[in-house]
């Protein structure tokens, strides 16, 4: 699998491509952070209520001991206090719910925030990257030697330019058919190129 172009500044774009879609994650998973803790701030007034809740409860529920067992009167003074105490029991628990409610709607708002331009950009990186990788693989397993590269100027004459073809040759058609190695070298180089390969090497003659 080929991942990066083996000419030198269409690779670095790709490595620069790259780094900036890690520093759009970075980015966006602080700005992502940073609304989870904003909104757990609202949570403040539930952890509140929550600890007088939990102290109305507590203190009740003491006096309640404290004057249980006196004499003659048993638990008719201490029942009351501790029924009392049931209130602030439902109130320690709404505030207990209210933190949970706040806390998850952190959580969510959190990731929806970092996520949403994350996935989105990512998205189009992922289809532009594997694009190239497909492309590049495949245009790698056909290119061995110079002796491969008529597909690719074959290839050249349907999807480069006409302008591109032009400063060629005035008939790469013909030249291509004649097997004009010159022409057929330079028109291979446009296809490579889109793939971000190098020319196989050229073979050297034995004298």
């Amino acid at each position: 699998m080929k991942l990066y172009a083996d000419l030198p500044a269409r690779r670095t774009g790709q490595i620069l491509t790259d780094l900036l879609m890690l520093g759009w994650i970075v980015l966006w998973a602080r700005i992502g952070m940073a609304v989870h803790a904003s909104t757990l701030r609202l949570s403040e007034p539930g952890h509140r209520l929550e600890s007088a809740g939990r102290g109305f409860r507590e203190k009740l529920t003491g006096a309640g001991d404290n004057v249980d067992g006196l004499p003659i009167l048993d638990d008719k003074v201490a029942k009351p206090f501790r029924d009392a105490a049931g209130a602030g029991t439902s109130i320690e628990d709404a505030g207990r719910d209210l933190v949970t409610a706040v806390e998850t709607l952190a959580t969510t708002l959190g990731w929806v925030t970092a996520l949403t331009p994350i996935l989105i950009v990512a998205a189009f990186w992922l289809a532009s990257r594997w694009r190239f990788v497909r492309r590049a693989t495949a245009a790698q397993s056909l290119v061995d030697s110079v002796d491969d590269l008529d597909l690719f100027a074959l290839r050249a004459m349907a999807n480069q330019p006409l302008q591109r073809l032009a400063r060629i040759s005035g008939d790469p058609t013909g030249a291509w058919r004649r097997g004009d190695s010159e022409v057929i070298h330079e028109l291979a180089l446009l296809e490579l190129a889109d793939c971000g390969l190098r020319p196989p090497g050229r073979k050297v003659s034995a004298v």
